[in-house]
C-alpha cells in the first residue's frame, strides 16, 4: 500500500494548524509602558557594532537578562501605549527571548539545532516558552501574529534577529519608542550595505532571502521590491535590475 498521500495529507494538516497558531488575540492588560535600559546595557556590553554576540558574556551577565525578561513578563502592551511603544516592546521581546533560547542551549552551532515537537513541522520558533502576564507565545506568534499584521512595517524585518549569520544584525542598543523610526531606518540601511548579506549594484542585485520570504510585506508598502530597496540601498538600483537571492547561512552569530 502506498502511504505517501496519507502522510502528505497529515503533514499539510499539521502545517495548517501550525501556521494558524500564529494568530494572536489581544491580551487585556493595565500595564504601563516600560523602559528598556537593562536590555540596552546588556546589548552595549556584549554585542559589537557589527552585531556579533558574546553569548558567554551574556551568560555571565544572566542576572541582567533575567531581570529584563521579568520586566517583559509583567508588562504586556495595551492600547494605551503609543504605537511606537508597542512596536519597540515586541521587537525587543523577540530579540531578548531569542537570546534566552541561545544561552539556555549554548554552545550550539545554530539556532535551528534547538528542536521540540513534531519533526519537519515544529521548529525552535514554535516553542511556547514566552509567558507575558496571562498570555503565552512562541517567537512565531510575536513575528507573524503581532509585529507583521499589527504594525505593517517591513522595517521590522531588519530589527528582529534570529541569532544567525545571515540575519540582520542584533543592534547593540535597545529599540526605544522616542527614536524608533530613526533606528529602524538605520537598521534597514546597515542591512542593505552589508555585503555578507546583500550585494547591490545598479544593474544586478543579490539580496537576502528575507526579501523573497516576505515579498508581500515589502511590495505592499512600495509596490515592488526595487522601489522599496531604493529607499535604503547604498546605490540607486535601476528598475530592470537583475534580481537573485543569496543562500541563507544559519550559523550562530557569535563572536
Amino acid at each position: 500500500m502506498n502511504y505517501k498521500p496519507a502522510m502528505y495529507s497529515l503533514l499539510f494538516f499539521l502545517l495548517i494548524i501550525n501556521v494558524n497558531g500564529c494568530a494572536v488575540k489581544d491580551y487585556q492588560s493595565k500595564a504601563r509602558p516600560i523602559k528598556h535600559n537593562v536590555w540596552d546595557s546588556l546589548l552595549r556590553a556584549h554585542v559589537d557594532e557589527d552585531g556579533w554576540v558574546d553569548y558567554e558574556g551574556i551568560i555571565r551577565d544572566s542576572s541582567k537578562l533575567n531581570k529584563y525578561l521579568h520586566l517583559l513578563k509583567t508588562h504586556h502592551p495595551n492600547d494605551k501605549w503609543s504605537v511606537n511603544e508597542q512596536k519597540a516592546y515586541w521587537i525587543n521581546a523577540y530579540n531578548a527571548y531569542t537570546v534566552k533560547l541561545i544561552v539556555d542551549h549554548y554552545p550550539i552551532p545554530s539556532i535551528k539545532d534547538i528542536k521540540k515537537g513534531i519533526p519537519f513541522i515544529n521548529t525552535v520558533w514554535d516553542i511556547k516558552f514566552i509567558h507575558i502576564e496571562g498570555a503565552t507565545y512562541d517567537l512565531n506568534n510575536i513575528e507573524h501574529g503581532i509585529l507583521r499584521p499589527k504594525f505593517k512595517d517591513p522595517r521590522v524585518h531588519f530589527a528582529i534577529n534570529c541569532a544567525s549569520f545571515s540575519c540582520p544584525a542584533l543592534r547593540n542598543e535597545a529599540y526605544k519608542a522616542k527614536k524608533l523610526d530613526k533606528q529602524l531606518d538605520d537598521a534597514a540601511r546597515k542591512f542593505l550595505a552589508d555585503k555578507n548579506k546583500n550585494i547591490i549594484t545598479p544593474t544586478d542585485i543579490q539580496i537576502s532571502k528575507i526579501f523573497s520570504w516576505y515579498r508581500t510585506d515589502f511590495k505592499t508598502q512600495s509596490g515592488n521590491i526595487i522601489d522599496f530597496l531604493n529607499q535604503y540601498a547604498p546605490v540607486k538600483i535601476e528598475e530592470d535590475a537583475k534580481i537573485s537571492y543569496l543562500d541563507y547561512n544559519w550559523s550562530l552569530n557569535t563572536q
